[in-house]
Formats: C-alpha cells, structure tokens, sequence
C-alpha cells in the first residue's frame, strides 16, 4: 500500500481558513478590540484585558521542555493537537504559542509553529513577517547596541569598559557568520573598536523584557 504524504506547506496551502474577524467573534470577541492584519491575522487590543476582569479565569495547561522526535513533533506540534482535540470534545479552547522567529531558514528547516495537521496557519505569514513585531523588537534592541557604541565614542562619561559587555545586537536569522564579529573597525570615525556579535531576536534581551 502506498501513502502519499502531503509536505507542511502542502497541508498549510490546502487548510480553508476562517476569517479572523469570525474567529474573535466566536470567542465573544467583538470587533472593536480586533486589529486585523489582512483577512487570517489580528491583533487584540489592550483594553479587552480590563473588559474581561470580571470574567471567570479558564484553566491553562503549560506545555513545556519537550524532545522533539527524530520526525520533528514538539512542543508546538503536541500544544497545537491538544488544543484541537479540546475543541473536538466541545471545550472552548485557544492555544497561545510564542510568536516563531524566522531563524529556521523562512521555514525550510521548519517554521516552529507546529506541524502535518497540527500546525499554525498561514505557514508563509508566520515564517516571514506575520505582524511586524520581529522586526520592530530588533530595531529596539540594535538602537541600544548603536547607542552604547555611540556614547563611547562621544567621550564615554559612564566608563563602559568596550570587553565587557554582554547586550548583543540581534538578527532574526540563524547566521553563524555573525555570531561573534568584531566592531568599530576602519579608523577612529567609526568608534571603539571591541568584539561583538548577533544573537537571533528571539534569544535578545528585549524579548526577554517583552
């Protein structure tokens, strides 16, 4: 017998999403407090927090410090079924992922937002740009790196010693080649010269923060 095996971005491309807007709706969300981004993606708006204070809190399961199988099935992946088999059985379920970095190479060594039938869709959305949050996150935390080495070469009143810092600038890839890279080089114009390096954004200090 023979199985044709459909590829994750077959079974992305092929689901038939619904409307954010119709989504929120079902959860008794209205539309005042969704921010859409195209037709499958939305934000919320921070003031439904303060409109559901006085709802009855839900139960949360934590799924967490999972081994991903040699087939690749982890925490994404077991969080996502089991939050589809809730539904199944009637529950009024929603499941919250950390937003995936783009790292995995735009999702060709797996965009971590599950997989096969238990994943997060729109695949390519999720794996390129989504909201702007990525990016926004490492323009924040690369105008602090700019910032340190700036005040360094305007004079350095707060001292830094240039071989001990730990914040690094951040890229939301996984490159290798910028890991550790030294700074600051080509004459005095361009700073302090000093070692440095890329962490990906999801690793950055900002996230942490966020």
């Amino acid at each position: 017998m023979i199985f044709n095996m459909l590829s994750d971005i077959e079974i992305a491309q092929g689901a038939k999403m619904k409307p954010v807007i119709e989504i929120a709706e079902n959860m008794g969300i209205s539309s005042e407090d969704v921010e859409p981004y195209g037709h499958y993606k939305a934000k919320l708006s921070e003031a439904l927090y303060s409109k559901l204070a006085d709802k009855q809190d839900g139960k949360l399961i934590l799924v967490t410090a999972i081994n991903p199988t040699p087939a690749g099935e982890g925490k994404t992946t077991v969080s996502v079924g089991l939050a589809q088999s809730m539904h199944k059985i009637g529950k009024n379920a929603v499941l919250a992922l950390r937003e995936p970095s783009l790292g995995p190479v735009f999702g060709i060594k797996g965009g971590a937002a599950g997989g096969g039938y238990s994943q997060v869709v729109p695949m390519e959305d999720i794996n390129l740009h989504f909201t702007g949050d990525m990016h926004a996150i490492t323009a924040a935390n690369n105008l602090l790196c700019a910032a340190v080495d700036n005040h360094m070469q305007q004079g350095n009143e707060l001292g830094i010693d240039q071989r001990r810092i730990l914040f690094k600038r951040c890229l939301d890839m996984n490159d290798r080649a910028l890991r550790n890279i030294v700074i600051g080089m080509g004459g005095k114009i361009n700073g302090v010269p000093r070692e440095d390096g890329f962490q990906i954004t999801v690793a950055s200090e900002i996230i942490a923060i966020l």
